[in-house]
């Protein structure tokens, strides 16, 4: 996996967790691992630079589970290329990951939860295995769900960790737990707030530390209706990205630009986020969401009247910056026919420039690595096209 400090978001695929997957835990359960590879071929392909494994369920074995799938992904350089990370309640079944996995694998997670001692011992044998580890900001009294309690967490952890553990502070990965907004109970009103903002503290004052976070929970008051989710989950990763949030469980390719939403949804998204207006800003959003029900994130249109009603040049732009390869052949080789460009100056001029354009939407955070690796494919496609003719005989 290349990781850099502009990369600005690493996501983690979340589709080879029975818990979060039918399709994923039906595969497990009818032994059928070849198929269950290809989910994680697929999220790889789609942009996952880490993958979650996840075997927890009362009619698995999954200690067994676990060593044999992540034994048959070491024969998978398509999927070995990127770090496992090893999601378990059962610290059975995350040893027996580890003792399977090549590189460098993340654990997910240790906590207070059962004391200092036993979480001493989790992180004794994480470390005995090189791995990295997720923190889940709990502790003997529960689930911190402020602030406070999730900086007073997180720093005793980090504590304990480096000073008596001897964790390297980098192999530290915090989960400060990302709570559900819009719920209409006032005492939830601010969670999305604390936790960008613990996000914020921890990279101030936790040096080294990472920070993760589950990005669907923050939406979960809106499950059912699509445009609503996508559009908060864009919304809230953007200001938690700004503040240094490092990953996270993401459906890697299915967060809309800023660009593409709604106004006075953004608007709906940042006051809801920041806890601007209480519950009012809830009673906004579901008149929002009833306007909307049932629809996706609007993105950039795509029927072939309206497609093609637009400037050639504009088209090129729009697919790349867009991600949508339907046109992009077509496209590109009607620019090739009707102008006297030569094919290698169509790849440094139009398509080059759009691809800038993804550049600065990514590099300033308003786009993802997801969404990058969309645009990125429709450019493969499009000099792919255009690579005969720069090679064919003058």
């Amino acid at each position: 996996m290349l990781a850099f400090e502009e990369s600005n978001f690493i996501n983690i695929g979340e589709r080879c967790n029975v818990a979060g997957s039918t399709v994923f835990k039906k595969h497990i359960q009818n032994d059928n691992f070849a198929a269950a590879l290809e989910i994680a071929k697929k999220q790889i392909s789609e942009g996952a630079q880490v993958l979650d494994l996840n075997f927890d369920d009362g009619m698995i074995d999954g200690p067994a589970a676990m060593a044999h799938f992540v034994n048959l992904i070491t024969c998978e350089p398509d999927i070995s290329r990127v770090p496992i990370c090893i999601d378990s309640s059962d610290f059975q079944v995350i040893e027996a990951g580890l003792k399977c996995t090549q590189g460098k694998s993340i654990v997910n997670s240790i906590s207070l939860k059962e004391g200092e001692e036993e979480f001493l011992q989790k992180a004794a044998t994480v470390k005995r295995y090189g791995a990295a580890v997720v923190i889940m900001a709990f502790d003997e009294q529960g689930q911190a769900d402020s602030f406070e309690r999730k900086i007073g967490i997180c720093q005793r952890s980090y504590d304990l960790l480096v000073d008596k553990a001897g964790i390297d502070p980098t192999d530290i990965i915090f989960d400060p737990n990302v709570l559900t907004i819009g719920t209409g109970l006032s005492e939830h009103n601010n969670y999305g707030k604390d936790f960008i903002q613990t996000v914020e503290w921890i990279k101030k004052n936790l040096p080294g530390a990472l920070v993760s976070g589950g990005l669907s929970n923050v939406s979960f008051a809106f499950r059912g209706n699509k445009i609503i989710r996508e559009a908060i989950h864009s919304v809230f990763l953007y200001y938690a990205t700004n503040v240094g949030l490092d990953m996270g469980i993401v459906h890697a390719g299915n967060l809309p630009l800023l660009k593409d939403i709604d106004p006075l949804l953004k608007q709906l998204c940042d006051d809801l986020i920041w806890n601007r207006n209480g519950t009012e800003v809830t009673e906004q959003m579901l008149l929002y969401a009833e306007k909307v029900k049932g629809k996706g994130v609007k993105k950039a249109n795509t029927s072939d009247n309206d497609w093609n009603a637009k400037p050639l040049s504009a088209r090129l732009s729009d697919a790349i910056v867009n991600g949508i390869d339907k046109y992009i052949v077509a496209d590109v080789e009607e620019y090739r026919v009707s102008t006297d460009i030569e094919p290698i100056e169509i790849i440094e001029g139009p398509l080059l420039d759009a691809m800038g354009i993804v550049g600065d939407l990514f590099g300033s955070g308003k786009m993802f690595l997801p969404q990058v690796i969309k645009s990125a494919r429709v450019m493969k496609k499009a000099v792919a096209h255009l690579t005969p003719f720069i090679e064919a005989p003058k």
